[in-house]
């Protein structure tokens, strides 16, 4: 029978596989953030800005829904980076 030329014990991996993945997972975490942030500022913002056309109370839902949209994003960002986001430390 032929040979795969694999190594005999295949379960492990080098040490710079696993520095490779481990890279690979912060790199998508660094490009996932800043994307999280910015579609619930952009999300709050549109509906405040929709909200306000239909009431004619212009700034008004803009402000309010862009900032808790905002709020959103930070608390997002803060719970995926490990923290609870909501300030309470957790044992």
């Amino acid at each position: 029978m032929p040979s795969d030329n694999k190594p005999e014990n295949s379960e492990s991996t080098s040490p710079v596989r696993e520095k490779a993945k481990d890279i690979s997972k912060q790199a998508a975490i660094a490009m996932e953030l800043p994307l999280v942030l910015v579609s619930a500022v952009v999300v709050g913002g549109l509906l405040g800005y929709f909200l306000d056309r239909w009431l004619h109370t212009k700034p008004l839902f803009l402000l309010v829904l862009g900032g808790i949209g905002f709020y959103a994003g930070v608390r997002d960002v803060l719970r995926r980076l490990g923290g609870s986001g909501d300030g309470i430390k957790r044992r």
